[in-house]
């Protein structure tokens, strides 16, 4: 019997993979290669992604593949990339503009003046999406003030993983999972904003999606060629990666998940939304599910960011170790410390200049300070978690974390001590690739549906209970 595989193309912000998935939701092989923005050339100090550049990795990294597993028994592809960006194009998938990246800083004066447009509120009502500045809509309005003549001419708007199914098929869709990150949908119709789009001066005809799991179409011979690949494959609608992250995590309805790396980011899956001014002003965002009728509720933070911080001024002796050294030195010795009695307070909002460490004095250790971090942003997550249980009117009976933050032992003890819930770590890290191919291996008659398809496969943890 062939055996299936699902292979999926992962752009994210700093690696562009090919990865291979076997029905079991094991990796049957991965390559990937570095991935950055660009300078802009039509604009100074401008940023943007290289489609072409990044679609020639993720040929090369297809070709790596191949040398493991046998192309016969791949049985579909999907693709999955980081939110919100896109670019529009004519009516044959050819870019007006480059994508212009989220690192870009171009669009922060769009967003602070968007009130010119539509009241900022207002927007947070209708899409449920918080002000950030990379937000889709800004760079709509940015090409309407500076360049007008891509909106004119466009035939359409794709975000980047439709842009790479645009090249695997020739077929323009969207899905709502990257919809749901722009600024410009209706939380309540899952769709693209009629007020919206009208109060910025954009036609909606530009903005169609499809759900994750949609059959687009099949892979096109050129496309099939330089991939490697045979042509005629299906290709599936994935999405963005925090959704399908959550569905390959196995997160149920209304359990919270802390996707823990330089920045944290807790987020739940919840039928219920609340869009006032308070939970605004508190800096929760909604987005949209992968699954039709639920959405994620969700708000970050620097996290090993700061930790990493740390180890460059306190550790800087152990930094020609190993990563993995460096780090068990700082946990060995945060264990070893008695915070009964340690004055050390530290506020970790570095990433806003407001960070604080506070009770220092002469015979204060490193270790210390390191330990009231981790303590500091167990705290965070306790703070974030009530709201969250706040606003989706619910009581989380635990919290899973996956990320490179969840492979820290005394982080997640600390986080199970503060929250006072058993903390589920996460064997499986993979999750946004998981996720894909497992909304894939649904539209192939694998699973019968997506809940099938994670509690078949998802679920594979170990606990860290309070103490």
């Amino acid at each position: 019997m062939k055996k299936k595989i699902v292979l999926v193309f992962d752009c994210g912000a700093t690696n562009v993979r090919a990865v291979a998935i076997k029905e079991n939701g094991e990796i049957a092989a991965m390559h990937s290669l570095p991935n950055a923005t660009c300078p802009d050339p039509y604009f100074p100090s401008g940023l943007i992604w290289n489609v072409d550049e990044i679609w020639q990795k993720l040929c090369s990294c297809t070709h790596a593949v191949l040398k493991k597993i046998d192309p016969e028994h791949i049985s579909a592809i999907t693709t999955t990339t980081f939110g919100v960006n896109g670019a529009p194009v004519d009516r044959n998938g050819k870019l007006l503009y480059p994508v212009i990246s989220w690192q870009c800083q171009r669009t922060v004066p769009i967003m602070d003046t968007i009130d010119k447009y539509i009241s900022m509120h207002r927007l947070f009502e209708i899409s449920g999406v918080n002000k950030y500045s990379f937000n889709t809509i800004n760079t709509l309005l940015w090409l309407k003030e500076n360049r007008p003549h891509c909106i004119d001419n466009m035939e359409g708007f794709l975000f980047m993983p439709s842009l790479f199914i645009h090249k695997l098929t020739g077929q323009l869709v969207n899905d709502a999972t990257m919809a749901g990150t722009s600024m410009l949908t209706d939380m309540k119709t899952r769709s693209f904003s009629d007020e919206i789009l009208a109060a910025i001066g954009i036609p909606n005809r530009f903005f169609k999606t499809e759900e994750a799991g949609k059959l687009v179409g099949e892979l096109l011979n050129k496309p099939a060629s330089e991939l490697g690949l045979l042509s005629g494959l299906p290709v599936v609608v994935g999405g963005h990666d925090t959704q399908l992250a959550l569905i390959g995590s196995g997160a149920g309805e209304n359990e919270a998940v802390l996707s823990s790396g330089t920045w944290e980011i807790l987020m739940t899956r919840t039928r219920n939304v609340d869009l006032n001014k308070s939970i605004f002003s508190a800096g929760l965002t909604n987005e949209l599910d992968a699954v039709p009728g639920l959405y994620n509720t969700g708000i970050q933070w620097l996290a090993s960011g700061v930790l990493e911080w740390i180890k460059n001024l306190f550790y800087s002796k152990e930094l020609t170790l190993t990563p993995e050294k460096v780090y068990g030195t700082m946990i060995r010795e945060a264990s070893e410390t008695d915070v009964r009695h340690s004055r050390i307070k530290f506020k970790p909002d570095l990433n806003i200049e407001k960070g604080i460490i506070s009770g220092i004095g002469i015979h204060t250790s490193r270790q210390e300070i390191y330990r009231a971090a981790l303590e500091a942003l167990a705290d965070k997550t306790k703070g974030s978690l009530e709201l969250l249980q706040q606003t989706g009117k619910f009581k989380a009976k635990s919290l899973i974390v996956a990320g490179g933050g969840s492979k820290n032992k005394l982080w997640n003890q600390i986080r199970a001590n503060k929250l006072g819930i058993p903390v589920k770590i996460l064997k499986q890290t993979e999750t946004t690739v998981l996720g894909a191919a497992l909304f894939a291996y649904v539209t192939i008659g694998t699973f019968r549906s997506i809940q099938e398809a994670t509690d078949s496969i998802c679920g594979n943890f170990y606990y860290v209970y309070p103490e």
